[in-house]
């Protein structure tokens, strides 16, 4: 559930065409599509910490100064777009762009990913401090009562720190839940989190309707840096996300989450939820989501588990994004995970109890002699937003064991040991439209695999150097496709001249390519299985230099999903 519908966003996605002859570099593409002599909120990135002389030029041209970013050199004003043209060509200017929407984005996947295998050994996150950048957290949930070790609203106009939404909550009972609510003599199932015995920091921006804006999310990461040593903060989950529109270099959000990663705290980010997406036939390709298409951070797909605990029945979902990422070509996601009718915490106040078909759980389904009524306690949602804490809570399992895991660590750790035994293609049906697709298991769908949180807690590989994600190229033969056979090399990937993690390799399940070297021209993906396939690459595809988004009511949105995948 990485946002709600997009076509509920801000005013700054009805947008109609500026002069062609505006554009002078550094102005946002979809920000030249703003209507000319309009107010537009913009974020003002510079190239270092802007004085006040900078933010008077600002001012001089009519703009009004609406908060500052210092964690990435930016302020956010209110200024004409007609202003806008006149600071274009301001040297000391690195980036404009509007002040974009975001938006939200376990009894079974507990044991799916081997959670309860890593409870047995005794590991639970104790201490670890996870920060939920999302729609805000109920602390008075039973499953996480004396664990929320610090709340602080981001959202303009609202003070509450709690969870109006919901989403926020369940998120937060996901990564580390200790299913207080439901355990007991008189239960029959329990809906533990991932990570027990974590602290919860509750850092609010997603408003009562479940939208934030990127100004929001950088000043609640800015906290979360300036909180880490005082909560031990190791891991920040962001649930949300929002269409990418330029590189990821030049994304304030993206830039954002660098800053995070080279504090220390390792970022966990929702893919998206736009895989049905079908632009120019791209069949959800090149859908994933800012900032999930930065190389650095960890970028989560969703599995379904279809209700087992055994992952032999276990496919990725149809709604879940795709890579390579917009604009730079990222390889993403890095890891899958369950994320389809994944039953957690419910907010007292939440919204999406009511908003959403079949997310209520009845009582009787955990609790024995409840013969009606709906759970006070637990919601069963689907999206990427569920995937993404179950990683969340296996990288604090991870820094339980290893405290002294850096976040390149970490992710190396998880790719490594994920699995990669999917069928190369299932169908999926959406339970609510009974609209079937097809899912292929490809490296822009489940990237290095199913995540084995036991695998990652027994492996002691070390790692050096960075844990970027590779970047995939256009093929050699000029061809606008780009295709992988998976019985040769993989020849179209550039994987990085920096990037060392040890000699085994990521992507593979034999083949180690070069001394010390994950990433090269000889990886093969997989398991030897004799399928292709190709993706359409292209000026006017999604990923192109036109970004074509269609139809933004039909990216999937959590009242869309219902139910998930059946």
């Amino acid at each position: 559930m990485t946002f709600k519908s997009v076509a509920r966003m801000s005013r700054v996605w009805i947008l109609a065409l500026l002069a062609p002859g505006l554009f002078a570099g550094k102005l946002s593409k979809d920000l030249l599509k703003a209507p000319p002599n309009t107010t537009v909120e913009v974020i003002i990135q510079y190239a270092a910490a802007p004085t006040t002389t900078d933010l008077d030029k600002v001012k001089a041209k009519g703009g009004t100064l609406k908060r500052q970013l210092p964690l990435v050199n930016a302020a956010v004003f209110t200024i004409s777009t007609s202003a806008l043209a006149a600071l274009d060509g301001d040297a000391t200017l690195r980036q404009v762009t509007p002040n974009r929407s975001v938006g939200a984005s376990m009894d079974y996947a507990y044991p799916a990913v081997g959670g309860s295998l890593a409870a047995q050994a005794g590991w639970t996150g104790a201490g670890v401090g996870i920060a939920i950048i999302d729609s805000g957290v109920d602390v008075n949930h039973p499953d996480l009562a004396g664990r929320v070790a610090y709340s602080e609203n981001f959202v303009t106009g609202e003070t509450t720190t709690g969870d109006p939404v919901g989403h926020g909550t369940h998120v937060a009972v996901i990564a580390a839940g200790n299913a207080a609510a439901s355990t007991g003599a008189s239960y029959t199932a329990s809906f533990r989190g991932l990570a027990p015995g974590a602290n919860i920091v509750n850092l609010r921006v997603l408003n009562s309707f479940g939208f934030g804006t990127d100004a929001d999310v950088i000043a609640a990461i800015d906290r979360a840096i300036k909180l880490k040593k005082a909560q031990n903060i190791k891991i920040i989950n962001l649930s949300l996300g929002r269409p990418v529109f330029e590189s990821y270099k030049l994304d304030p959000l993206c830039q954002a989450v660098e800053r995070a990663w080279k504090a220390g705290i390792a970022v966990v980010v929702a893919a998206g939820n736009a895989g049905r997406l079908n632009i120019n036939g791209n069949m959800g390709y090149g859908t994933i989501m800012s900032p999930g298409n930065h190389p650095q951070v960890i970028t989560v797909g969703a599995v379904k588990d279809n209700k087992t605990t055994s992952r032999a029945d276990d496919a990725v979902t149809s709604y879940s994004s795709k890579g390579p990422t917009g604009v730079d070509h990222i390889v993403k996601p890095d890891v899958v995970a369950p994320g389809n009718q994944i039953i957690a915490g419910r907010a007292a106040a939440a919204s999406l109890f009511s908003s959403i078909p079949g997310s209520q759980v009845l009582l009787s389904y955990y609790k024995n002699g409840s013969n009606s009524g709906y759970s006070p306690s637990y919601l069963n949602l689907s999206g990427t937003s569920m995937a993404t804490p179950v990683v969340s809570g296996a990288a604090a399992l991870l820094l339980d064991k290893f405290p002294n895991l850096t976040p390149d660590q970490i992710k190396a750790r998880l790719m490594r040991t994920a699995t990669k035994t999917f069928p190369w293609q299932v169908t999926a049906t959406d339970s609510s439209t009974n609209t079937t697709y097809t899912v292929t298991h490809d490296i822009f769908t489940i990237g290095a695999g199913y995540v084995d949180v036991n695998a990652a807690l027994n492996d002691t590989s070390t790692a050096a150097g960075s844990a970027l994600s590779p970047k995939a190229i256009v093929a050699a033969n000029g061809q606008a496709s780009l295709t992988f056979n998976y019985d040769s090399a993989v020849t179209n990937v550039i994987w990085g001249d920096n990037v060392i993690w040890g000699t085994n390799v990521i992507w593979g399940t034999n083949v180690v390519a070069g001394s010390n070297v994950i990433w090269g021209t000889n990886v093969i993906w997989g398991d030897s299985t004799a399928a292709c396939f190709n993706v359409i690459w292209g000026d006017n595809v999604i990923w192109g230099d036109n970004v074509i988004w269609g139809d933004l009511s039909k990216l999937v949105s959590p009242s869309q999903l219902k139910n998930g995948d059946k």
